[in-house]
């Protein structure tokens, strides 16, 4: 009665790299329910990539969004339009500092620096979904990836806390304007997962110890997990939450220790 089918839903996400992106696994998840998939990709480079992992997945298009430039998403979501398709699902999975900047004292961090971290991990959903919610029916609903930097301090998470803090803030925001239209707007906020981001990230690896040993669960989440969270938050099981940020951590949120 209340299995998740989205058989003729339109699903975009933003943010696949490679295989171990939480994006990619959102996307299968959204595909295996039957959706239609359109990924977005940065430059060439990472289109090769996203090509050879839908090589064999039907109902896939790809088309190339930089989120660092207004004109390409909007000749993105231009795309799509053309296509005679709505926007009934939407997943910002971006995010992005440069390396010196995840590491040693946030007050080092350089004007450029806060910048382009602000710029592409959370301004980037703005244009988004400034030029989404056009093709956007009643109904429909955004959902971006945070993550609990945004208000405690997590060594070496450095600048994309105050990123991550910005995206909630913006979900908020957009969960207010959107919801007389029938759009819901919500964040998931995983526990560390191993993707080439976080990589990036120094103490990365005591991070993730430290929520495996302290989480109720006692141990760190998969992305299979948060791809079934996505799932329920762009499913009409979840018609009735918006503005929300959802942890999957394994209950580490709620330790004291």
């Amino acid at each position: 009665m209340y299995s998740i089918d989205l058989s003729g839903k339109n699903a975009v996400v933003l943010g696949v790299a490679n295989h171990r992106s939480i994006a990619w696994h959102i996307a299968q998840a959204l595909h295996s329910a039957g959706a239609n998939l359109y990924l977005t990709y940065q430059n060439e480079r990472l289109g090769d990539g996203i090509r050879k992992l839908t090589d064999e997945m039907k109902n896939v298009t790809l088309i190339e969004c930089d989120v660092s430039e207004d004109e390409n998403v909007e000749s993105a979501f231009g795309q799509i339009a053309a296509d005679g398709a709505s926007v009934d699902l939407l997943i910002h999975s971006i995010a992005f500092a440069n390396r010196d900047d995840l590491g040693g004292d946030f007050s080092a961090t350089g004007r450029d620096g806060f910048r382009i971290a602000l710029e592409v991990s959370a301004y980037s959903l703005i244009p988004v979904a400034r030029y989404a919610a056009p093709l956007m029916p009643e109904g429909s609903t955004i959902v971006t990836l945070t993550f609990q930097a945004s208000d405690r301090v997590f060594p070496g998470y450095n600048i994309m806390g105050t990123a991550k803090a910005a995206l909630e803030n913006e979900v908020r925001q957009l969960a207010y304007e959107l919801g007389p239209r029938g759009i819901r707007v919500n964040a998931l906020s995983p526990g560390p997962l191993d993707t080439l981001s976080s990589r990036a990230i120094h103490g990365y690896v005591d991070m993730k110890r430290i929520q495996a040993e302290r989480s109720p669960l006692q141990r760190n989440i998969t992305h299979d997990e948060v791809a079934k969270a996505a799932l329920f938050l762009l499913s009409d099981l979840s018609s009735g939450i918006t503005g929300h940020v959802l942890p999957i951590d394994g209950g580490y949120q709620i330790a004291g220790v």
